[in-house]
């Protein structure tokens, strides 16, 4: 990306970077269980007909019950929430191909972020505007990593197709109206550097610029992602897109989390960083499917943003609108990670 060209969108953000934790929100998938939707849902009259099973294709919403999105987006913003991702996390022709539905990939990115943007701007205020994240998963395939455990150098998938499926993502999102990228949930490098890629290619050819943040995904004890990088081989890995942050998502609740995130603190000293873990560990039990309360969730995140690792703070899988809005309310007693010095002292005694 050429850092010497100004955002035409998301201008805002860095100087409201650097002066408060900014939130960004949480799970859109576990909201939408929250809905117990069936396949009828998903279909609508529009795919009544289609050959193949839909439910649990949560980007069919944008086209099948765009108002529900709606409501979620609206409930995130009403907990805090600066930044609202889209909901395309999967919405790309390479993960929509299981569907049957790849040709339908752009329209799903321009009705997601149409959505998210109609909410923003109405909860947005001079005070405080909104932001829309235009979400790019990761694929459910990996340029990196063989499918078959009997023969390591087959992929089913190039690093050609990925930057393909990127741009086309990236379009749609750019149409709808996405203020920032957000390549997410990172657990291969190289598919996120075919994202990367895609995404200063639309941008040189539109002249468009907007702010990117690239969050990997730490998958086990070992403090690496599934393709094998550590934390600060993964962001000298990414360095180069010069992203407006940098952070960690998914994969491990807060507590597991803290060194890695306490590390890419330390090596990314010229970006900002952002994190928005788990709620805790998978529990089959709670009505979210993770262990974690808002109050645990959110007193993890204090002490991230107290010790001067945060520029940006908010939930994934298992995280709803309680959660945020604790962590909102728990953050805002710290100053921001700063660029130059990681770490702060609060505003306010802990």
């Amino acid at each position: 990306m050429n850092p010497n060209r100004p955002y035409t969108r998301g201008a805002a953000l860095p100087a409201l970077l650097a002066r408060r934790i900014v939130i960004i929100d949480g799970a859109m998938g576990t909201m939408i269980q929250r809905y117990k939707l069936g396949e009828a849902d998903y279909r609508g009259e529009r795919f009544k007909a289609h050959p193949k099973d839909l439910k649990g294709n949560n980007e069919m919403l944008q086209l099948t019950k765009p108002e529900l999105l709606r409501e979620i987006h609206a409930a995130y913003l009403a907990a805090g929430a600066d930044i609202i991702e889209t909901n395309t996390f999967g919405a790309t022709s390479i993960a929509q191909e299981d569907y049957g539905l790849a040709p339908l990939a752009r329209e799903m990115n321009v009705a997601a972020a149409r959505q998210a943007r109609q909410a923003a701007d109405a909860a947005s205020t001079p005070e405080q505007p909104r932001f829309v994240a235009g979400a790019l998963g990761p694929t459910p395939r990996t340029a990196s990593i063989s499918p078959d455990v009997n023969d390591p150098g087959a992929r089913n998938v190039t690093f050609e197709q990925l930057r393909a499926a990127y741009r086309e993502q990236a379009e749609g999102l750019l149409e709808g109206g996405a203020d920032l990228f957000l390549i997410e949930t990172i657990f291969d490098t190289l598919n996120a550097k075919a994202a990367i890629f895609a995404l200063d290619e639309l941008m040189e050819e539109t002249g468009e610029r907007l702010p990117v943040i690239v969050s990997g995904t730490v998958t086990d004890a070992s403090g690496r992602i599934l393709s094998g990088q550590t934390v600060a081989a993964f962001w000298h890995s990414v360095r180069h897109a010069r992203p407006l942050a940098v952070g960690l998502n998914c994969a491990l609740g807060a507590a597991l989390m803290r060194p890695y995130i306490e590390e890419l603190a330390k090596v990314a000293g010229d970006t900002f960083v952002s994190c928005y873990p788990n709620a805790g560990l998978p529990n089959p039990m709670s009505e979210t499917g993770f262990d974690e309360t808002p109050a645990v969730t959110a007193a993890l995140m204090a002490e991230f943003a107290k010790s001067g690792f945060l520029n940006i703070a908010g939930g994934c899988c298992g995280t709803t609108p309680e959660h945020i809005a604790a962590i909102a309310r728990q953050v805002s007693a710290y100053r921001p990670r700063s660029r130059q010095n990681p770490l702060f002292s609060p505003l306010t005694s802990a």
